[in-house]
């Protein structure tokens, strides 16, 4: 009888100290600021939603996070910057998942969101083809009407190639044959001022970008690149592209933070709790999605990697299609879809 006593004692002393152990393990105390540099510009979608999940973060960490913006070649410069820096747990990456994703079928930046990133996703995105307020365009039957009366004389104004308003603009151009003129800035702020300040006529960004615009009636909203309306506080509702394409498809844009791999798995894996006790239950991001028209919906892990997948894929193989990708998608392990 003693000896049964001994052994479940042992047993649960054995356990205790292995929960101990992994506690311990997955107890990350950074002991100096974190950065996290933005690819974009400030004030873009990437800058807005990284500054508010940083915010909720450092509570969390117990510790200061910095974020910095380093544009430059579609995000490749900032992210490259990333997977040079020291692999301690200090130095992170954002933006979308779809750009990462794509950096290396176009040539930009040889990595794989798979083998290379953890990736903590906090909202989904959606693309608005809008209008300077002074264009005639009333409808995008009247935009579809000009983009073929004056092929590649329409000024579109996006972030850059892997944009999300470039995919945009590169969607639409699939299922209609148009064609465009691209104009580029660097960053979705920048590319939707240009839009109200004229400078171009067209702008494909993403909501959360148009919202202050769209509802202070500087831009048009003409139609949402989704299958849904979208209700947009404090404006009403924009009609899906589907009213005039009806077979358009197009997932959601997938947004978040990346952790390079190769950092201490303490990091990842406080990182990860931190995730799914702060992030997931955010108020602040609850409000940040709701008043600028994006979709909280944050994962992680596998989870958050299956979720990016089902819309990078069909991207990669937009770009390549569209022969501005130079590497075949199925080479670097995207299938086509």
């Amino acid at each position: 009888m003693k000896k049964s006593v001994y052994a479940a004692f042992a047993l649960v002393l054995l356990f205790a100290m292995a929960a101990q152990g992994a506690f311990a393990q997955a107890t990350w105390k950074p002991v100096k600021p974190i950065t996290i540099i933005v690819p974009w510009g400030a004030g873009g979608s990437t800058d807005q939603v990284t500054r508010v999940a940083a915010a909720e973060l450092e509570t969390a960490l117990g510790q200061k996070i910095v974020i910095v913006n380093q544009p430059g070649a579609s995000g490749s410069v900032g992210t490259k910057s990333v997977l040079d820096a020291k692999r301690d747990g200090y130095t992170w990456a954002a933006g979308a998942a779809a750009d990462l994703a794509t950096y290396k079928v176009q040539g930009m930046l040889n990595t794989d969101i798979r083998k290379d990133w953890e990736i903590f996703l906090s909202v989904a995105n959606v693309m608005v083809i809008s209008v300077n307020a002074n264009t005639p365009y009333k409808t995008f039957d009247d935009l579809l009407a000009a983009f073929k009366a004056k092929p590649g004389k329409i000024t579109v104004a996006t972030a850059g190639q892997s944009s999300a308003g470039h995919i945009g603009i590169e969607l639409i151009r699939k299922y209609n044959g148009i064609d465009y003129k691209h104009v580029t800035y660097d960053g979705g702020n920048p590319a939707v001022i240009a839009c109200v300040s004229g400078e171009t006529e067209v702008t494909t960004q993403l909501a959360v970008e148009e919202a202050d615009m769209i509802r202070a009636k500087k831009i048009r909203p003409l139609a949402v690149l989704s299958d849904k309306p979208l209700n947009l506080e404090g404006y009403g509702e924009i009609p899906p592209i589907t009213n005039w394409i009806k077979d358009f498809k197009s997932g959601p844009n997938y947004f978040g933070i990346f952790i390079p791999k190769g950092v201490p798995q303490a990091v990842i894996d406080t990182v990860q709790k931190a995730w799914k006790d702060v992030i997931f239950n955010s108020a602040k991001l609850k409000e940040y999605a709701l008043s600028r028209g994006a979709m909280f919906d944050p994962s992680y892990g596998q989870e958050a990697q299956n979720r990016a997948f089902s819309y990078y894929q069909p991207v990669a193989w937009l770009y390549y299609e569209a022969g501005k990708a130079k590497i075949s998608p199925d080479t670097v392990g995207i299938p086509k879809p």
